[in-house]
């Protein structure tokens, strides 16, 4: 949790943001083989033939070939403006002009008490279906954020900046009969379903914790079986047979 402010023209609203997603991952230890022991880390200086503590380390850009220029926590801290500890509000746009792609971690925004400037903030986003896009900074790491409404929940997004986007060259796009099409769409709406978070399990990380419980019980771990797929080189083909198989 951190405490923070929306700054919104020249009206400030305290509130608090809280990451939405957690790693639910299965993390393993690494051991060594032989005797399972937990393997450590050492840092060490190749330089000096030795351990350094944490406290010995600095960071350093290196700016050509074994030559670095090193900057301080406080010289960090220096190139910080006090406005990047609020939520600065730059502009509305519409939900729809932001790529997905650029949404990145998602944070809960709420206020520990009732506050009219916060309620009336929603209830202004509602009404005009637009999102907000903000500067702030979260732990030492500059961001644009998004602040969009979901149900009645203030969500704060972190964006990606375009240059971390690494998009590749876009395929040519092959010719289709409108027959193929016509069977493509009708695929796709016999597929239809609602999207029900809570079904969406991950199966992966399931069969670990079954392996898991397997080994502790000293059973052997199945190995998982996959299923045999024809290969279908023909369109047509394939979109009339998966018809049939829905």
């Amino acid at each position: 949790m951190k405490k923070t402010t929306i700054s919104f023209g020249l009206v400030s609203i305290p509130v608090e943001i809280n990451p939405i997603i957690k790693n639910n991952d299965i993390s393993f230890n690494q051991l060594h083989k032989k005797c399972l022991s937990r393997i450590k880390y050492i840092k060490y200086c190749p330089h000096c033939k030795k351990e350094v503590k944490q406290a010995d380390i600095i960071r350093g850009y290196q700016y050509r070939k074994d030559d670095y220029v090193t900057i301080s926590d406080e010289e960090f801290n220096d190139l910080k403006s006090e406005d990047e500890k609020v939520i600065d509000i730059v502009g509305f746009v519409d939900l729809k002009e932001v790529d997905p792609i650029f949404l990145e971690k998602s944070y809960l925004v709420r206020t520990e008490n009732k506050s009219k400037a916060f309620s009336l903030f929603k209830e202004a986003l509602k009404e005009t279906k637009k999102v907000a896009i903000a500067k702030t900074v979260i732990g030492t790491k500059f961001y644009y954020v998004l602040l969009r409404l979901s149900e009645k929940d203030l969500i704060m997004n972190t964006l990606y900046f375009l240059e971390e986007i690494v998009m590749p060259e876009v395929a040519l796009e092959a010719k289709y009969t409108k027959k193929e099409l016509d069977l493509a769409i009708k695929l796709v709406n016999s597929l239809k379903m609602k999207f029900k978070p809570e079904e969406l399990v991950d199966e992966y990380q399931t069969k670990i914790k079954d392996a898991i419980t397997d080994k502790l019980d000293g059973k052997k771990i199945k190995k998982t079986k996959t299923k045999s797929e024809k290969s279908i080189k023909d369109l047509m083909t394939a979109l009339e047979l998966s018809l049939k198989n829905v």
